[in-house]
């Protein structure tokens, strides 16, 4: 379960009230979440995005609730801040610290200019190359707000959670519907390729809010899901 939520706490979403076509990039945006399993809340998370000229700031902090927080009431505290440029989100740093189980803390730095990234994390530190258009695991979902996803059949790229810089592959779905506790939204469906001994990842974007997140389900090759919806938000444009 725990590797689904550290799946889900990529989650970072964002809102505009206009088509992507014709949105600026806000310059704040607060959401929260619920995080289900089998109907059940386990998790919330609350997500500030701020940005200022051409640099972003996002800061997630999920907590533990109910059962799963009288086992073990972890908080997980996660940012990523980086520049702004014409493809949209370029990360500098991630970094995700978790209160109890701080030898699963990990964090990644960009250096574009020689094309590397440097992972810490319980392994130690090590540089490895770094592929263009790299994004990281919180500011990913915030990169839909640039991706030309309307036309598109598929999305790739490439992703670190500060311990690993992994491919992903998802095909796309258009004029589908997604209901959440704000109500019902036509949706790009986004989902990864099937693969054996993987999760599979869901996402529903909102096409008429900025391609904004407002569902994502993982399920882990055993069948268990964990939904994460969207359940209030705040911009400013």
């Amino acid at each position: 379960m725990r590797i689904l939520i550290a799946h889900l706490a990529a989650c970072l979403l964002l809102c505009c009230a206009v088509q992507q076509a014709q949105a600026e990039p806000p310059t704040r945006i607060h959401a929260s979440y619920d995080v289900l399993k089998s109907g059940l809340k386990v998790a919330t998370i609350a997500e500030t995005y701020t940005r200022s000229h051409d640099r972003y700031h996002i800061e997630s902090v999920s907590k533990a609730v109910g059962l799963l927080a009288a086992f073990k009431p972890e908080i997980i505290h996660t940012t990523s801040q980086g520049t702004l440029t014409e493809k949209g989100l370029r990360p500098l740093t991630f970094i995700q610290e978790r209160k109890l189980d701080t030898v699963r803390n990990a964090r990644a730095d960009f250096d574009w200019t020689t094309s590397q990234i440097t992972l810490t994390d319980r392994a130690g530190q090590r540089s490895l190359p770094l592929p263009a258009d790299t994004q990281d695991r919180l500011s990913a979902m915030y990169q839909f707000m640039f991706a030309p996803l309307q036309n598109a059949a598929t999305l790739d790229f490439n992703m670190t959670n500060g311990s690993k810089v992994d491919i992903y592959n998802y095909l796309i779905t258009p004029d589908q519907d997604v209901t959440v506790p704000l109500g019902t939204f036509k949706a790009l469906y986004i989902a990864s390729s099937p693969k054996a001994g993987e999760s599979k990842t869901e996402i529903w974007l909102a096409v008429e809010h900025t391609n904004f997140p407002y569902k994502i389900a993982i399920t882990d090759p055993d069948g268990d899901e964990l939904t994460q919806v969207l359940t209030q938000f705040d911009f400013e444009p």
